[in-house]
């Protein structure tokens, strides 16, 4: 894979995000992988945008190929072996944030690409989390184990360097848990928040998905209107309204479909087919 300037004026840069767009509890639909492969065949690039680290994507997810990633929802950027972004939590940031989380007995994972961690007392609830949520998968929870291969059990995690931290059980709102943590601090929901409890990502302010994607246009050369970006969750939110094509996953947040140029059905309708047919790449 090629990581020079783009010449053409046909090729267009594809972006997307994984959990409930690429794929559906962490299974990926055969014709995801069909209309990836065709769209690189033509000429395409297409890229993960994803607010996992590269560590969470296991080989089933990236199984299709792809022309690099934006990780860790902007903080992390790779195109082609390149490292072209790779933000993590300074120190002080780090430790504030660990300090926090466990004075409320959080569930959570701080995340990183090589590698992420959780608290040992928090490990059993996290895991009872994960296999709840992705038991509805179709065929089975494969999701879960995705997730927990990549995480260690961690005692001391002061000298862990991450990216983000995704929470899965708070005893206060996220917001609320943020602002403790101070102003350098964002939140927003993820993809197993809708389950009852307060849940989050945290991620440093001033980060986003349309970061990662500004730094890939400028790494290949390609103009911001033949970007395309798809998505249905709330981190997906400034990268669908940065693209020069913008697609929510039909039932997406009412906010996200509004930014939206056009929707395309999920990933169990293999949604992202029509999507690429519509768009001329397949």
């Amino acid at each position: 894979m090629s990581s020079t300037p783009e010449t053409s004026n046909n090729v267009r840069a594809v972006f997307l995000d994984v959990d409930g767009t690429y794929a559906d509890y962490g299974v990926v639909p055969t014709g995801h992988v069909k209309a990836v492969q065709a769209a690189r065949r033509a000429g395409h690039r297409v890229l993960l945008c994803t607010g996992r680290p590269v560590s969470m994507l296991p080989p089933s997810i990236q199984a299709a190929g792809f022309d690099g990633v934006v990780a860790s929802v902007g903080a992390y950027v790779q195109v082609a072996g390149t490292v072209l972004v790779d933000r993590r939590f300074h120190p002080d940031l780090a430790a504030r944030t660990i300090r926090v989380l466990d004075a409320h007995d959080a569930v959570y994972i701080l995340e990183a690409q090589d590698e992420s961690h959780a608290p040992p007392a928090a490990f059993d609830r996290l895991r009872t989390i994960l296999d709840v949520h992705f038991s509805k998968a179709p065929g089975g929870p494969v999701g879960a184990s995705d997730i927990l291969n990549a995480v260690r059990s961690t005692r001391d995690r002061g000298a862990a360097r991450f990216a983000k931290v995704s929470v899965f059980d708070s005893p206060i709102p996220m917001p609320s848990l943020a602002g403790e943590i101070g102003g350098e601090i964002a939140v927003v929901a993820n993809s197993v928040a809708d389950e009852g409890r307060h849940a989050g990502e945290l991620y440093q302010r001033g980060i986003s998905k349309a970061d990662g994607i500004a730094a890939v246009m400028a790494h290949l050369g390609i103009a911001r209107e033949n970007t395309v970006a798809i998505g249905d969750g709330a981190n997906d939110l400034e990268m669908i309204a940065f693209a020069g094509v913008g697609i929510a996953i039909e039932g997406s947040l009412p906010e996200l479909v509004a930014v939206a140029d056009r929707t395309t059905p999920g990933p169990r309708e293999e949604g992202l087919v029509a999507a690429f047919a519509g768009l001329g790449i397949i």
